[in-house]
């Protein structure tokens, strides 16, 4: 690690719209995970986060817009495998219920097909999990400012399979 790894670490930990840590704007987020150790996980490394406060914690899709609603989040960290509703069936219902909560989906299914579907159901953020801390932090940070984010890895295989589909057409 060097002085710009610190540097891009400081930076990231700078908060919303590069506010400082506790300056009272801190990112309300509704964590949903079916996973009891993943959910916990995140959940406490989100609170590691002077600017981030997980508010509330649901194991189903059904659970997001309620929970959602009634702590007035700013972004909703969504997987896609959930019981009940599925993640981005509840990003869908989010949209229309909560329009000023924010969604960001992090997940294993991470194929072009359901970025293409979370995009178009209104999310603002599509992530692998198995991706660095720092980026996910970040991330929670950039779709609260209205920013949209996508998985560099997935944003490869998605522009590589548009560019399979250009060659066959």
């Amino acid at each position: 690690m060097d002085a710009d790894d610190d540097a891009r670490r400081d930076d990231l930990r700078a908060g919303p719209a590069g506010k400082p840590p506790g300056s009272g704007s801190a990112v309300r987020v509704v964590l949903a995970e079916d996973e009891p150790t993943v959910r916990e996980t995140l959940a406490a490394l989100l609170s590691l986060e002077d600017d981030i406060v997980v508010v509330a914690q649901v194991a189903s899709g059904d659970a997001v817009v309620p929970a959602a609603v009634e702590h007035r989040a700013d972004v909703a960290l969504l997987d896609i495998g959930l019981p009940g509703l599925d993640g981005l069936a509840a990003a869908a219902e989010l949209v229309a219920r909560r329009p000023g909560c924010r969604t960001l989906i992090l997940t294993g299914l991470g194929t072009p097909d359901h970025m293409r579907r979370a995009f178009a159901v209104g999310v603002s953020g599509f992530l692998l999990k198995g991706g660095p801390a720092d980026a996910l932090i970040d991330a929670v940070r950039r779709v609260a400012r209205g920013e949209r984010v996508i998985d560099p890895q997935l944003s490869r295989a998605a522009l590589d399979a548009a560019g399979e589909a250009d060659e066959s057409g």
